[in-house]
């Protein structure tokens, strides 16, 4: 099965491919490294954007 690498955006194969869903281990530490300095957040509960009206 192709698969497109989530970082990369290049093709690669889902089958025998130990990084996957990655095309490498760069692309896989690439991914890493974005969690780690939190570019990449699972907002918690309540963690939501304040609106407009909400801020007069």
């Amino acid at each position: 099965m192709q698969i497109k690498c989530p970082v990369c955006k290049k093709k690669t194969t889902w089958e025998e491919n130990p990084c996957r869903p990655f095309c490498s281990e760069r692309c896989k530490l690439i991914d890493l490294g974005k969690w780690a300095s939190e570019e990449y957040r699972v907002p918690e509960e309540g963690d939501e954007p304040e609106k407009e009206e909400d801020k007069k």
